[in-house]
């Protein structure tokens, strides 16, 4: 039998807030409908700034620029064998592509304010979200100089 070797999951995500209002999303998951910022996987050679800025484009039609990372998080998932490592940025929308398609399994883009994610809560894909939104909120803001990409 192989050796499986762990290793965690590399995601980022993208932290929008304007008027007091977050942007997120509501997707098809294994268990039903949920909500989640737009988010996802590191792609090979990718940068993670690139990352969230691309994901949130395909699963908003917004495009956002990355100006800050919010934080960094480690979440094992407790209904099977997955770890999340999750960088989420905070930034700005720059423009909006109404006639974009969203990526397969987004039903739409929505913009929340905090009581609303809150009442949400038990729709959300992970503890994630709310917490990002609370750390975003408490102004937790790193400089993206903390993260360093080498191109292969």
């Amino acid at each position: 039998m192989p050796v499986r070797l762990w290793k965690p999951n590399v995601t980022v995500a993208a932290v929008v807030e304007r008027d007091g209002r977050f942007l997120l999303v509501e997707e098809e998951t294994e268990g039903g409908l949920r909500f989640n910022q737009p988010a996802g996987h590191l792609e090979q050679g990718e940068s993670l700034v690139d990352a969230a800025a691309r994901e949130a484009l395909e699963e908003t039609a917004h495009s956002f620029v990355p100006r800050f990372l919010v934080g960094v998080y480690q979440w094992p998932r407790p209904d099977n064998d997955v770890t999340y490592l999750r960088f989420a940025f905070g930034g700005d929308v720059v423009g909006f592509d109404p006639a974009r398609r969203l990526d397969e399994g987004i039903v739409r883009a929505v913009w929340m304010d905090l009581d609303e994610v809150r009442a949400t809560r038990e729709r959300h894909r992970s503890p994630l979200i709310l917490q990002c939104c609370e750390d975003y909120l408490a102004g937790r803001r790193y400089p993206l100089d903390l993260i360093r990409h080498y191109d292969s």
